[in-house]
């Protein structure tokens, strides 16, 4: 085999290579995102409120209190295509100890907006008349 073609040959296997790693980079990525449960993704684009939901979702940013009136622990989780908005209720409930890219599990009250929307309602209510929600982070539920 003459030099040029083995040269062409080493250059078409490492582009075949580079091609297979950014697959596989991809593959594990995807795999390891929080899918948006199909009734979140229904209530985000049918753009509807006060609807209970529960999901799965990776904290993508932290926020700071929100101290006006009730406070409120805020935070911007993602869970599929989407970004979220939570706003735990640390007047009624613990606040959650999260960080930076935790997987939690959320149950409460949908809010439409264009920006992605908000959850609220993640904590029981003490006058039994909405439904209750939590947060969910590593087996342990904050209500």
């Amino acid at each position: 085999m003459n030099k040029p073609a083995t040269i062409k040959a080493k250059k078409k296997r490492l582009i075949q290579g580079a091609f297979l790693l950014v697959a596989l980079v991809f593959s594990w990525w995807s795999q390891n995102q929080p899918a948006a449960s199909n009734e979140l993704e229904q209530v985000i684009e049918q753009q509807r409120s006060d609807v209970m939901v529960e999901f799965d979702a990776m904290v993508d940013r932290l926020l700071r209190d929100d101290n006006e009136g009730s406070r409120h622990q805020k935070f911007i989780v993602k869970s599929g295509a989407y970004t979220i908005l939570v706003a735990h209720n640390i007047d009624l409930a613990p606040r959650v100890p999260i960080q930076k890219g935790d997987m939690v599990r959320i149950r409460g009250e949908y809010e439409w907006n264009n920006k992605g929307g908000v959850v609220h309602w993640t904590h029981d209510d003490p006058r039994n008349r909405h439904e209750n929600g939590w947060i969910e982070l590593n087996g342990k539920k904050f209500k």
